[in-house]
Order: C-alpha cells, then sequence, then structure tokens
C-alpha cells in the first residue's frame, strides 16, 4: 500500500492524500487497525508506521476529535486527520468492500469541507 499526496488536482485548488496499490488483506489490516487503534484505543495512528505502508511523499497521522475537520497540514509533509468517533466508525464502514476479494475502485474515506480529501483507490485513480 501506498501514501501519497498530490497538490492542486483540480481547477478548484482541491488536495489529495491517498492510500493506493494494496491488496485485500493490507485493507484489512488498514481497517482494523482503526478499529484497535483509533476507535478502541483512542489512540493516534501513524499510518507509516504499518509495515505494509510504503510513504512516497507525506505522512498521515490519524487523531480523533470533537469535531471532522478533515486532513490539514501546515508543511504539506505531514498531515493530520482528525474526526470524531463517528467519522471513524463510517471510514470503518467504507473500508469493507475492499476487503473481499476482487473488489477494485474507489473511496473517498470522509465527507467534509476541507481542503484536502482521503482517497482510498485499488489503482490510485478516482
Amino acid at each position: 500500500m501506498k501514501l501519497d499526496y498530490l497538490d492542486k488536482v483540480n481547477e478548484h485548488g482541491d488536495n489529495i492524500v491517498r492510500l493506493y496499490d494494496f491488496n485485500t488483506s493490507q485493507a484489512d489490516k488498514f481497517r482494523e487497525t482503526i478499529k484497535q487503534t483509533i476507535l478502541a484505543g483512542k489512540k493516534p495512528f501513524e499510518l507509516a508506521t504499518l509495515e505494509f505502508i510504503q510513504s512516497i511523499n507525506c505522512n498521515l497521522t490519524l487523531r480523533i476529535s470533537d469535531s471532522d475537520y478533515g486532513i490539514t497540514t501546515t508543511d504539506k509533509k505531514q498531515f493530520y486527520c482528525d474526526l470524531t468517533t463517528k467519522g471513524y466508525e463510517e471510514m470503518v464502514l467504507l473500508l469493507v468492500p475492499f476487503c473481499k476479494d476482487g473488489n477494485y475502485g474507489y473511496q473517498w474515506l470522509y465527507d467534509t469541507n476541507s481542503e484536502t480529501e482521503l482517497l482510498f483507490s485499488s489503482d490510485g485513480k478516482w
């Protein structure tokens, strides 16, 4: 699984942090880590600490917040995804189809007014 940042992908100046190039086992491990670390453990989670995630040009830390802010950054290298518990519960549900054999495509992992979206895509496209 690869993690990278794409700057200004459209005429609106939107940005994307994306997770892509993964198999069903990796998708399931990612989903389980969110459930165990974020939801059950209430701890921040840095994605690059998972052995199967290769950080290309950025780092992303998932954190529980009082509001759904989405992804923020000050330097376009270190990113933070701040969502409520409900936001992460919804993310876990959105990941379920990718944990089954033969499921391809993409999914935006939250719906906020953030300038940076979080994309989960088997081939990196949307």
